[in-house]
Parts: structure tokens; sequence; C-alpha cells
């Protein structure tokens, strides 16, 4: 039995590893591939500036700030640049190399503006790392990729992002216990929201006010239709419409990095991060609030809520299928590639499945949503390593489904119509959902991590050999640390794929 258990447990880990799994926190880097003359400004700025330039994508896509923190050390230290002080705040890296007292330092800065939800783009940025690292391509080589991986387009049409925004929504409602109808209405909705929103940011509205419009937009529909069931011979509850259009406006945002920053000893950009997520989801609930009272001043007053939503096991099935879309549609809306979706799929319908059973047994919330989300964490961050997928995919799509959207809009519709102590408890219980949500996949995450973290080598390999010929199409090495597949496919498809536009 022991042996069986023990072949599960390699079959489910597999022997890959994400590429942070192969950088030992607070040990010497691997021996240089490919050392830069350190007398040279020009060599290591070069090299410091495309360590910045990973780092800037990792910290835009959501990594953490220690995590990019050391993958941007890594990649110096793979060209012999092993003196680095790197310091990540919110929206800033800065690179420090000391080269002894007879030289001066070389720093290198870099800001990240832009805000986007890529996860093509991270896992492409995820294997120029490991291409680094094992063939030993040159600083100006990585300087191409990584300028043709930010400036590629978006590998799927805007159309399917809203599609997979919608078709979230929708299995966020049956998730919440809605019908056909619920669905429905959940995913014209949320369309609406999506395009209005995106013809928002066209010309350049912030994204507080992106928010707020969404918020109001995912009210009125559900009101309308609420009012008029009787006449039309159906039967809709709003709570569930407005609630699944929350959780999508939500899932956009840094809830896993700013928790994670403030627990891994990145306190200052974990603050900045949780405020803007504290701010962002303030919008959300002022366009909520101002749809609510705009219904009200016509005459259609929504239906007061329950202060419980717990799952019907006969439901649990179609719930925990809800669960697994709403994942993948979440991974397929910010353009995770195609291998991330099955996986993404499973940790969603794992979480959803361990809150059903959570509640079955009377467990609360916050404890089951802390539980749920350490186990998609260490399981889908094992599956993700075996997929090749930077585990931060599947992390936050596995626990998007479980969001306390439901919860923040009971907290405020109690606001609204003066229970004051009901509303102040459903926020609170929303803020310890999503606080114990971030901290449990922040968890599994270690673990699955440890678990993976091999031992590194310093033996020179082949690669150094081979490094040219190993990133051309047609011409693979057959180097044992190299996976062939991640070598020339992101950069193939990246090449086919001029044409796409975002629009």
């Amino acid at each position: 039995m022991r042996e069986y258990i023990a072949s599960l447990g390699k079959r489910l880990a597999g022997s890959r590893r994400a590429t942070i799994d192969t950088i030992e926190p607070f040990e010497p880097a691997v021996s240089p591939r490919q050392p830069v003359d350190l007398t040279n400004d020009a060599a290591v700025t070069e090299v410091l500036d495309l360590a910045i330039k990973v780092g800037a994508v990792l910290l835009d896509s959501g990594t953490g700030a220690i995590d990019t923190q050391t993958q941007v050390r890594f990649v110096a230290s793979i060209y012999g640049v092993e003196n680095c002080e790197v310091d990540v705040t919110y929206n800033t890296i800065w690179v420090s190399a000391t080269r002894g007292g007879a030289m001066p330092p070389v720093t290198a800065m870099k800001s990240v503006h832009y805000r986007s939800l890529d996860f093509t783009r991270l896992a492409a940025v995820d294997r120029l790392v490991r291409k680094i690292r094992n063939l030993a391509i040159d600083p100006g080589e990585g300087h191409q990729v990584i300028d043709a991986i930010i400036a590629a387009p978006h590998p799927y049409r805007r159309w399917i992002a809203t599609l997979a925004w919608s078709s979230m929504a929708a299995a966020l409602s049956v998730l919440l216990g809605g019908g056909w109808l619920v669905a429905v209405v959940a995913f014209l909705t949320t369309a609406v929201i999506d395009r209005t929103n995106r013809l928002l940011n066209k010309i350049g509205t912030p994204l507080f006010f992106q928010q707020m419009t969404g918020g109001f937009i995912a009210v009125i529909p559900a009101a309308v239709v609420y009012q008029n069931q009787e006449a039309l011979g159906l039967n809709l509850m709003p709570s569930q419409v407005i609630a699944a259009g929350v959780v999508v406006l939500l899932s956009g945002l840094s809830l896993v990095g700013s928790v994670q920053d403030a627990i891994t000893g990145a306190p200052i950009t974990g603050c900045a991060r949780f405020f803007e997520l504290l701010i962002m989801t303030g919008g959300i609930i002022s366009g909520v609030g101002i749809a609510i009272t705009l219904m009200e001043s016509t005459g259609i007053y929504l239906p007061t809520i329950t202060s419980t939503t717990s799952f019907d096991l006969a439901a649990t099935p179609l719930r925990v299928l809800a669960g697994g879309l709403a994942a993948a549609a979440f991974a397929l809306a910010s353009y995770a590639e195609t291998r991330a979706l099955p996986t993404a799929f499973f940790g969603g319908a794992m979480g959803a499945a361990i809150v059903a059973a959570a509640n079955h047994f009377g467990i609360g919330s916050v404890i089951s949503a802390g539980i749920a989300a350490a186990m998609v964490g260490l399981v889908g961050g094992l599956l993700a390593r075996r997929a090749l997928t930077p585990p931060l995919v599947v992390a936050v799509a596995g626990i998007t489904p479980l969001l306390p959207g439901l919860a923040i809009y009971r907290g405020l519709y109690g606001l609204l119509s003066q229970q004051t102590i009901e509303g102040l408890t459903a926020i609170g219980s929303a803020i310890g959902v999503g606080c114990s949500l971030a901290a449990g996949v922040t968890l599994g995450e270690f673990i699955a991590r440890t678990l993976r973290r091999p031992r590194i080598s310093t033996r020179p390999t082949r690669a150094l050999f081979t490094a040219r010929s190993a990133i051309r199409p047609g011409r693979m090495t057959t180097d044992p640390e190299v996976d062939p597949d991640a070598v020339t496919e992101p950069f193939r498809e990246m090449d086919l794929r001029p044409g796409l536009s975002e629009g």
C-alpha cells in the first residue's frame, strides 16, 4: 500500500519544476554559463537591463515581490554578475551590481506602468529564464526574445476573452445556486461589462471608475428582469447575477500577490497592493450601491437575501463542475496557454468540492476557504509543473471561483437597508475569506515548491556548446536538462501571430 501511494505521488508530482524551484534561497548562484566582463560597463548594463525586463513582466503578471527579486538576481548571476542588490517595490525594480572597491557600481531601474493579465507572456518569460540557465543564451539574444515577448499581441482575439469572461460569470452563477436563467443573464451582463470597460480603458479612464461602471452594470439587468419576472413567467434571484459580476470584477485584482508579499517579507509592496485592492473593491461597491439606490428610486426593490448560502448535496456535482469551468474560463480570459486550461479546471473543481464538503460538516467559510486554497496551491502547483505552466496561473485561476462576491453584495445590501450589523459582519467575512484564500494558496504553493526544489548541480553542461543550435526551430539539443518543446514552441507561436489585434 505504501509503495502504491508513493508511486501515485510521484505520478502526480512528476519530475518537472517551475523556474523558481531551481533557485535555492540564500545560496550562491549556479556557475555562470557565459560570464560577462565585469570591467565593461556596457556589458554589465546589458545584463542588468535584461534581468529587469524579466522582472517587470513577472511583477506585472502578479508575481510576488520576493519571487520577482529572486528571479532578477538569478538571471544576472547566470552571466557572472553575482554581487547584486535588488529592490522590488510596488511598481519599480532597482538593481545595483557591485564590482569591488576599485570600480563604481552599475545601477539600473525600471518602472512597471502597465497592469494586464496575460499569462501567455508570463509562461514565455518563464521559459526564457529556463533557456538562459540551460542553453547559455547570450544577453543580446535574450534581449531580442524578451522584447518580442513584451511586444507580442495577445494570443487570442479580444472577443474570445469576452466570451471567456461571460462564461466564467455564467459558471459562477451556477456555483452560487442559480439555474439556466440566472446563467444566461449573468453571461449577457458580463459581456456588456467587459466591452464597456474595454471602451473606457481605450480612452484612459482610471481603473477605479471602470470598476464602478462594472458594478453599476451588474445590477441593472438583474433588477429589471426580477421586476418583470411574473409577466415573463420566469423566476430569478438577482443576488446570484450580481455576485457573479462582482467576482468577475474582483478576479482581475492582485489578491494573491498582495498577501503573499506581506507574508514572505515585502510588507511595503504588500500594503501598496492590498490598498489598491481595497480601493478597486470600493469602486465595485460604489457602483453596486449607486445602481441599487437608482433602482429603488424608480420603484424596483431587490429582495432581501439570506445570511447564509449552503451547498445542497444533490447539486454538489453540478456546482463542482461549475467551479472547474469558472476557473478554466478565467485562465482563458487571462490569455493562458491551452495546456494550462485542464490544470486550472482541476484546481477550480477541487476547490469547489472542498468548500462543499466543509459546508456539509459545518466548517466556517473562512477556514474552509483557507483549506481549499491550500490544496489548490499544492496539488494545482504540482500539476502545473507537469504541464510546464507557471504555478501562479493555476493558483490564481483555482481560487477565483471562491472569491466572496456574494458576501460583498450581502454586506452592501445590509448597509443600504439599515441593517448595519449584518452588513458589517458580511463585509468582515468577505475580507476574512479573501485573506484566507490568498494565505492558503501561498502556503500550498510553498509546499509544492519545497517538494520540487532540487539540489543544483554546478557541473558544466553540454548546453554551452549547443546553445545557438538549440534555440533554432528544428534543431534541438538532447541534453536531459532541456525540455525541447519548451525551447522553440512559444517563440514559433509568437511568430505565427503577428497579425492579431486586440480589438
